[in-house]
């Protein structure tokens, strides 16, 4: 039997009130009303009776430095994750807490915050119902991306979203030949190519002009990134599947980014092997409206 790569659980009074395990709070100090946010969560989930570990970022910050920890310490002991900042923020913390399996609410302090789930003025709202039990868990699918150059493995990187291959901004064009399994697939010709779990569906994805792809779909999607041919379209491949892209150019101006966050130089005939991750991002989910329902009101009524 597949593995589900997502899955809906309701959650019963796991955290009431007397029975609540630690609660991590991890920010992005780089937004302008993270410690405002920050101390306003802490003391509204004390007040309920809640156990709070803060990233020791920002733990003196909001007078308790006694509560700081690294967020690799926040992994291990919370029972549950609020991180604050935007989808940016969730990704890098989904990435280095990849196995622990930490339920994650993402408050958003960014812009669209697609992934997050309260906003700063929601914050007792989203406090009762986290401690109530009132929410329901999403499993989200993860990438994992080795890269291989002369027989060798250079690195093995963990991805939420996507992983992508790409050109610099002023070099010509890279062809990646994609292989499923051992099977030859096609060779795009173009600025790159995006390979994205479901969750990444609505990124760089999206941008590149993939389709939207809900997330409870094991799949992987591949997606050219300004192809020079009118024939290449997004594909859509099992998630039980293997994708291989080998790389080439006349120049070596090349990367292979993760999340659009981390970046590595390629190397002409370097080969990147990408599968579905052993290990999956548990995401709070507070709203009950559903995934389409959420990008009708991301994308600011543009399917109305």
């Amino acid at each position: 039997m597949h593995k589900k790569l997502y899955t809906c659980i309701r959650i019963s009074n796991q955290f009431g009130v007397g029975h609540v395990k630690n609660i991590g709070i991890i920010v992005n100090k780089g937004k302008p009303e993270a410690r405002i946010v920050a101390r306003e969560l802490l003391y509204l989930l004390e007040m309920r009776g809640a156990q709070v570990v803060l990233d020791e970022s920002v733990a003196s910050d909001v007078g308790r430095p006694e509560l700081g920890m690294t967020v690799e310490e926040i992994g291990k002991r919370a029972a549950l994750i609020c991180v604050l900042g935007g989808d940016g923020t969730l990704l890098g913390i989904a990435r280095k807490l990849a196995g622990r399996s930490v339920p994650i609410l993402g408050i958003n302090l960014g812009t669209l915050g697609f992934l997050s789930e309260a906003e700063p003025d929601n914050l007792p709202h989203a406090v009762d119902n986290l401690l109530s039990g009132q929410y329901d868990i999403e499993d989200r699918m993860m990438l994992e991306a080795t890269l291989i150059r002369k027989g060798n493995a250079l690195g093995k990187y963990t991805a939420m979203n996507d992983i992508g291959i790409a050109k610099g901004s002023f070099c010509r064009i890279i062809q990646c030949a994609v292989y499923l399994n051992d099977s030859y697939v096609a060779t795009f010709s173009g600025d790159g190519v995006i390979v994205s779990t479901p969750t990444g569906s609505t990124a760089y994805s999206l941008s590149a002009g993939g389709p939207i792809v809900a997330p409870n779909v094991d799949m992987l999607l591949l997606t050219p990134v300004a192809p020079h041919s009118l024939t290449a379209r997004p594909m859509i491949f099992s998630g039980e599947e293997t994708i291989r892209i080998e790389v080439d150019a006349i120049h070596q101006e090349m990367g292979l980014s993760i999340d659009g966050q981390l970046g590595y130089r390629l190397e002409g005939g370097d080969q990147i092997y990408i599968r579905k991750s052993p290990y999956s991002t548990p995401l709070i989910k507070l709203n009950k409206s559903g995934f389409f329902e959420a990008i009708r009101t991301k994308f600011q009524g543009e399917w109305e």
